[in-house]
């Protein structure tokens, strides 16, 4: 039994794991170039849920040509992008004066990633979880 207990204390819990497994995969993508699918007037396109707005990204134009016929709209021309995440996360989701996160290949279900409006992901002056005031996590 007490074999079994230091096996625990030593292993990292699953919250932990899964920290460490979104900071490699935010790591990568801050790093990528994304496809950003944008309007008439150059501006990303969005979707609102959960009292978000999410900028939608997509990894190639496989992922984005889903995303479309997802839409019903595959047989128009997609205009976009090409930035990297980290200019997403760090310069558009500030600009865009709500709370705001990117939404990574969203037509592909638990295939896809959301990087959300975060301390850690986004700029802390942007972040839902932290105080604007003060800087401090909520």
């Amino acid at each position: 039994m007490p074999e079994r207990a230091a096996t625990r204390a030593g292993a990292p819990d699953d919250a932990e794991r899964r920290r460490r497994e979104f900071a490699v995969l935010l790591g990568e993508f801050r790093r990528t170039p994304v496809l950003v699918p944008v309007d008439e007037q150059g501006t990303p396109l969005t979707g609102d849920f959960g009292g978000v707005r999410w900028i939608y990204a997509f990894s190639d134009e496989p992922a984005l040509a889903r995303f479309a016929l997802a839409r019903g709209e595959g047989g128009r021309e997609w205009a976009y992008h090409r930035w990297l995440g980290a200019r997403l996360l760090d310069a558009m989701v500030p600009a865009v004066g709500v709370p705001c996160g990117v939404a990574l290949d969203c037509a592909d279900g638990e295939e896809g990633m959301v990087f959300p409006p975060v301390r850690g992901v986004v700029p802390d002056e942007v972040a839902v979880d932290v105080d604007g005031g003060t800087g401090v996590a909520r």
